[in-house]
């Protein structure tokens, strides 16, 4: 019962942020957004800071938890569970920054409040982007942990492009191209270490 009020103060921050953002939400917007008593809010959150700490994690756990899900399908090719892995960055930054100019602040790396949180974000995905290219096989003088960088750099580009969406595929497609030493095998199960 108290993730389930959590969630719903989480909630009611979200949509106090697209309406004031973050320097103007107070915490009795938090609480008149939920229906509840300020004191009711305390229960479950520090402070106005913390319950933006906590939602911001909680989209970012969101997005990884689909990042990892990608990551690990084995019925789908490298190429495809790369693009899915960097889909799931372009997502989470374009959702954010369509619902409301403030809700974009939850994606500053540099921010006080966030910065841990999306600096965390996106080292595991490089950490999966990595896995994946060790594990296809990155093109020769290409380390795997270079070309999740490189990913990673192109999906920041994407994300300021109008229709950035629209050329994730065929950015990947031409991308990975030159970072995988060979088109992926059909089996894309990990192989077991030889004894």
């Amino acid at each position: 019962m108290a993730t389930d009020r959590l969630s719903e103060v989480l909630d009611a921050t979200y949509d106090c942020l697209t309406r004031y953002g973050v320097r103007r939400t107070t915490m009795d917007d938090i609480a008149s957004a939920m229906g509840v008593s300020r004191s009711a809010v305390y229960q479950y959150v520090r402070n106005k800071d913390d319950a933006f700490r906590q939602l911001a994690g909680r989209l970012h756990d969101q997005a990884l938890e689909r990042a990892r899900h990608a990551a690990a399908d084995e019925a789908v090719p490298y190429t495809e569970r790369i693009r899915h892995v960097l889909a799931v960055k372009l997502d989470l930054v374009l959702q954010l920054a369509g619902d409301s100019p403030h809700t974009a602040e939850l994606l500053d790396a540099k921010a006080r409040l966030f910065g841990e949180i999306c600096t965390s974000f996106t080292a595991d995905l490089r950490h999966l982007l990595s896995g994946l290219f060790q594990h296809a096989g990155p093109a020769p003088g290409v380390e795997p942990a270079q070309a999740a960088d490189i990913c990673l750099a192109l999906v920041c580009g994407l994300e300021g492009v109008p229709d950035g969406e629209r050329l994730l595929r065929p950015a990947t497609d031409a991308l990975l191209t030159g970072l995988l030493a060979a088109p992926p095998a059909t089996d894309n199960r990990i192989p077991a270490q030889e004894h």
